[in-house]
């Protein structure tokens, strides 16, 4: 029986936490090994009390609140590939200094000069752009590459095969300044491009370039308080001739979910601000408005769902992207550059519209006051390709515990 003073899970927090399905959730539930109750509103719910000893949970339970470390020193970073800011800002929560930040979109910068007038901006190609002169000043270089497809085939898998690509800049920049610590981040995609090929190549050049890599890991941002499900491929290397290691952050103890983007409570002070966005057109707004919280197309009636998919009505795949609106009581999926395409849509939980962008921005947990320069589409655009504040704050944490301890031995 359902306990409203005792602590639950939904069905979708839980199959966040573990990483599985809601399917898979559901068959436990039928052969035992879980048991579920059904809240107020009949929803599936899972007391922590009939979970929090089976093994596969003790993980998610066992876990401290995170002890972040301050620096015992200025710790310098210099960042390729700036975008918006997210991964700058993270790193400057934790206790960083920006040296250096390269974007070549001008509006973006331009978010950058809004919100950090002091920081160091060089805006325009990174080709264009010599980094010797910050060697022996900087301890990171960082840097969201955009990850052009590439193959290592029949090469060397070196330095020099990866010219002509940003990678290459990425890794010209660390060789010019020959940081302590190195550190990329990319689509998950990557992990599996060219069959793992071309992340062994990555590793290679920064192993030539003097670099071990810690073994790169899939990071879920829902686990760092960012309330949306989105996954980032994080690189990071520390120069062979410091003994050090590095730790990636831990789980925290809490997932966000949409209805902490809304509305005050722990991750923000007020409910969200009013702000431009996106509109749909009245034909789109009238199918959107018969999909419930967590739904999408296939809840429509099939009239409808034939006429709103066309011909995809009748493809495999599950395109649970399409007519898709978030639910208040999950976290956002991940966003896109723009929260209105058709294949991704991010229609707003109780409103018939799509996402507007100081919603956009506190799902990325950029704060209220952060600035966005551009059109309404050029700051979805920033937005939507940034790395979460708060994933970024908790990796320059782990980043500043292994410089500390580097410090320590010296």
């Amino acid at each position: 029986m359902y306990n409203p003073e005792e602590e639950h899970y939904s069905i979708a927090e839980l199959a966040d936490i573990l990483g599985v399905t809601k399917e898979t959730l559901r068959r436990w539930d039928n052969s035992g090994k879980l048991i579920s109750v059904r809240d107020v509103k009949g929803y599936r719910m899972y007391a922590k009390s009939d979970i929090e000893l089976l093994p596969e949970f003790k993980f998610w339970f066992d876990k401290k609140e995170y002890e972040p470390e301050k620096p015992i020193k200025p710790y310098n970073v210099i960042e390729l590939f700036a975008g918006a800011g997210g991964l700058a800002l993270g790193f400057e929560k934790s206790g960083l200094k920006s040296l250096v930040l390269n974007e070549l979109d001008k509006d973006a910068c331009n978010t950058l000069r809004i919100n950090r007038p002091d920081w160091n901006i060089l805006e325009g190609d990174i080709k264009k752009f010599s980094f010797k002169k910050y060697k022996g000043e900087v301890d990171i270089v960082s840097g969201g590459f955009p990850c052009q497809a590439f193959s290592y085939a029949g090469k060397k898998l070196g330095f020099e095969d990866a010219r002509g690509t940003l990678f290459f800049e990425f890794a010209r920049a660390i060789k010019e300044c020959n940081p302590k610590i190195c550190l990329g981040e990319n689509v998950r995609g990557l992990f599996k491009h060219d069959s793992g090929r071309t992340l062994k190549g990555m590793v290679d050049i920064l192993d030539e370039l003097g670099y071990n890599v810690v073994d790169p890991k899939i990071v879920k941002a829902i686990f760092h308080k960012v309330p949306q499900k989105r996954e980032r491929l994080i690189i990071v290397g520390i120069r062979k001739d410091l003994q050090a290691k590095f730790d990636f952050p831990p789980p925290s103890n809490r997932i966000y979910t949409m209805r902490d983007v809304l509305y005050k409570g722990d991750l923000f002070d007020c409910d969200v601000p009013k702000s431009e966005g996106s509109k749909y057109p009245e034909n789109k707004k009238k199918i959107l408005k018969l999909i419930p919280q967590g739904g999408y197309w296939r809840d429509l009636p099939e009239n409808l769902q034939k006429e709103y998919m066309g011909k995809s009505f009748y493809l495999g795949g599950g395109k649970t992207g399409m007519a898709r609106r978030l639910s208040l009581d999950e976290p956002s999926l991940t966003l896109t550059t723009s929260p209105a395409q058709k294949q991704t849509e991010r229609c707003h939980p109780i409103e018939t519209r799509p996402l507007n962008v100081r919603e956009y921005a506190r799902i990325q947990t950029f704060p209220d006051e952060w600035i966005f320069s551009g059109s309404i589409s050029q700051q979805y655009k920033q937005i939507g390709n940034a790395v979460p504040v708060n994933l970024a704050y908790f990796l320059g944490c782990e980043l500043i515990k292994t410089l500390n301890n580097l410090e320590k031995v010296r």
